[in-house]
């Protein structure tokens, strides 16, 4: 029995880090990276996964990776993940495991691992879904436009705005530093 394990939301500026690990009970259609479907087909593959799956989702906020680093958040991740589905092996996609040992890595693993497709879409949906909610209530930032990326509008929008506690202020960027001369 195969758990896979991916995560959707470590380079935005804004919104949580997730990262999902996924056994799957039964074969699932239409599995594939979550970057390589729509959002349509995303979503609809959510439901289907969940129902079709044992599963564990683990988030992590804009200040625990300001607090602790993306990779401490990453591999704490890991860890609980491998302590909640009990499974012969562990498959991450990417080719770090963080120092958690008993886990394997595959680079593009979630466009070639059933298992690890099943996870990315299971991140990558609950990230989004989770970044329309923080769009509601933090408008002024249009995330629903980027999704929390450092595209030039949100970059805008902070410049306009400032942070807010969504915002990952330990990610430096050139455009948001004080100019010295």
């Amino acid at each position: 029995m195969l758990c896979g394990i991916d995560e959707a939301g470590r380079g935005p500026l804004a919104g949580d880090l997730v990262v999902a690990g996924c056994i799957l009970n039964v074969h699932v259609d239409g599995l594939n990276d979550s970057k390589k479907l729509t959002e349509k087909k995303r979503e609809a593959l959510f439901e289907l996964i969940v129902k079709n799956s044992t599963y564990h989702i683990v988030k992590f906020s804009a200040k625990d990776i300001d607090d602790f680093g993306v990779s401490v958040c990453i591999k704490r991740a890991l860890v609980e993940i491998m302590k909640n589905l009990t499974c012969s092996e562990y498959l991450f996609d990417g080719n770090s495991a963080f120092g958690v040992s008993g886990l394997k890595t595959m680079v593009k693993a979630d466009g070639k691992v059933a298992e690890v497709s099943a996870a990315s879409i299971l991140a990558k949906v609950t990230h989004d879904r989770d970044i329309l909610e923080l769009a509601k209530k933090y408008p002024q930032y249009q995330l629903e436009k980027h999704k929390g990326y450092g595209t030039a509008l949100h970059v805008e929008m902070i410049k306009k705005h400032g942070y807010s506690e969504i915002h990952r202020k330990s990610y430096k960027l050139k455009e948001l530093q004080p100019k010295l001369f």
